[in-house]
């Protein structure tokens, strides 16, 4: 992966004259609970592997604790419980007023429990990025490890996808895959696709705000080319070698 220059990497001119730093591209991040990929995003922001800035992390839950890491990680940290609104639109247009005063170049999903309204996902098309827990276009929706255990699959896996009208349906960006075992345990399935899920989210983002990711009128583009259905997909040998597991565990 080929990193992009930046400016502030630029050498000073003969004349002594060294050019201003381009402004960080900015992210808002949405959750409603525990937040370990807004960890994953936070952990690339302070590695300098996001390609931007956290600006606000905002949860419709009060007690989630992605709060909290965003708090410890100085990041503007907001509650706008949903309880407080009468229907989703009226939700959906005091959240818009939230996000707008941040002004974000990407808003990233990370575990946010709400399904957005058209109203929503058009003001900001192109620019909302959401994770799902499988191998999209299977298993969207809920409870997706049990439901891909009880098919006796043999690949399951993560998906980051554009944000579309219709729920986990949006063009997919990049997907990693991991290899279920014939006697696999929820409890480990369920850990080594979040594994994954904290390995491609932070890559996805960073793609996106150096401009090499963006959502066309056919598709997701990777450095304006096409993507497949699938995106761009991560083998189970190459995620398990980039996560230190073992690959025939």
């Amino acid at each position: 992966m080929n990193d992009m220059p930046h400016a502030d990497n630029a050498e000073a001119d003969t004349n002594g004259f060294t050019p201003e730093p381009v402004d960080k591209r900015r992210v808002v991040v949405l959750i409603s609970g525990n937040g370990s990929n807004l960890q994953a995003l936070i952990d690339a922001q302070r590695h300098d592997e996001l390609g931007g800035e956290i600006v606000a992390v905002i949860s419709n839950r009060g007690d989630a604790y992605g709060l909290v890491r965003a708090k410890e990680a100085g990041i503007d940290a907001v509650v706008l419980p949903h309880q407080e609104y009468d229907d989703r639109e009226a939700y959906d247009r005091a959240l818009i007023k939230v996000i707008d005063r941040h002004a974000p170049d990407l808003i990233v999903l990370a575990g946010f429990m709400r399904i957005l309204t058209p109203m929503f996902v058009h003001r900001y098309a192109g620019r909302v990025l959401n994770i799902h827990p499988s191998l999209l276009p299977a298993y969207q929706g809920l409870h997706t490890h049990q439901r891909a255990l009880d098919d006796g699959v043999a690949e399951h896996g993560a998906s980051v996808h554009f944000v579309t009208e219709e729920l986990d349906g949006g063009p997919v960006v990049m997907q990693a895959v991991v290899k279920v075992g014939e006697n696999q345990s929820l409890e480990t399935l369920v850990e080594k696709v979040q594994a994954r899920e904290h390995l491609i989210y932070p890559i996805a983002a960073r793609w996106f705000l150096e401009g090499r990711l963006r959502l066309g009128a056919e598709g997701a583009l990777f450095d304006n080319m096409p993507l497949p259905p699938t995106g761009l997909r991560m083998s189970h040998e190459d995620a398990a070698e980039e996560l230190d597991e073992d690959i025939d565990a």
